[in-house]
């Protein structure tokens, strides 16, 4: 994990439109130069004189740390907030107070193994980044990303460029498999013998990776989708219910303890809610 974030201004050098997202390229040096797939940004919105207090966080779709920019990064954004409408708004030029790079990333694999990416909506956005560090790790990689319907999945022209197998799934059938990312996930994992699977999405769909790949015999890594306000570990709006190596429950920050976690460390089942064998509940009177 990187301890050492930067707030700085950056610089939109682009903005262009995929389905129903935006994707913004933003020249920040000092971020691009250290972030690591997985990790992410806080960007302040509405400019100086909104009511927009808290940060909004966005994973690190890529990074371009050779650009004659002095360091890039990408990120995406799902405009459906006036938060997120503001920032898709934005054009060439403007400037974004940004703070990164936060949180865990990735594990990488020591040693070449086959993995599979698997990504729901936007989820799928710091998914080809790691794909590519897998594969020039030496991993076999397979990778299947989702969404309601075709405009919604993200990150199909990124995974075809950087290799591997794709298969792509809508819940209306749109585009791809009709059916959901987990629909397919144990054939994928089964053909080439799976040993990681990484994941990134909604919290129902990470609970169903997590027991497919317990299923399986596999290892999974899943990046949370949980609100973070402030991206360092202060407010407590992101916290989960993680079980600990002594095998102890406690709430967890997952901005700074995650956003990334091994999946066999989550309570999925108790998400948004305070478990009674949590560390520490006695003292809060178990609620």
């Amino acid at each position: 994990m990187n301890n050492n974030p930067v707030q700085t201004i950056g610089k939109i050098i682009g903005v262009r439109k995929t389905g129903f997202y935006s994707v913004i390229s933003i020249a920040c040096a000092g971020i691009a130069e250290t972030a690591r797939p997985g990790q992410f940004v806080t960007v302040a919105v509405g400019g100086e004189n909104s009511s927009m207090l808290l940060r909004r966080a966005f994973s690190i779709a890529s990074v371009d740390d050779r650009s004659s920019y002095g360091g890039v990064i990408d990120i995406v954004v799902s405009a459906e907030g006036p938060g997120t409408r503001w920032l898709a708004s934005r054009k060439r030029d403007d400037s974004l107070d940004l703070v990164g790079p936060l949180g865990k990333p990735y594990p990488i694999p020591k040693n070449p193994v086959a993995t599979v990416l698997v990504g729901g909506g936007y989820g799928a956005a710091n998914l080809p980044w790691l794909g590519k560090v897998l594969i020039q790790r030496g991993c076999r990689l397979d990778s299947i990303y989702g969404a309601a319907t075709d405009l919604k999945v993200y990150g199909q022209l990124e995974a075809r460029r950087i290799g591997g197998s794709l298969t792509i799934t809508t819940e209306d059938g749109s585009l791809g498999t009709m059916g959901r990312v987990t629909d397919v996930l144990p054939d994928v994992m089964s053909k080439h013998n799976a040993a990681v699977v990484y994941a990134c999405g909604p919290m129902p769909m990470l609970s169903a990776v997590a027991q497919i790949a317990q299923d399986n015999g596999a290892i999974a890594q899943v990046a949370v989708e949980e609100a973070m306000a402030c991206g360092i570990g202060v407010c407590m709006t992101c916290v989960l219910p993680i079980i600990d190596e002594n095998g102890i429950t406690k709430m967890t920050r997952s901005c700074i303890s995650g956003p990334v976690f091994d999946a066999a460390q989550v309570r999925f089942a108790d998400i948004n809610k305070l478990p009674s064998d949590v560390y520490g509940a006695d003292a809060m009177g178990g609620h």
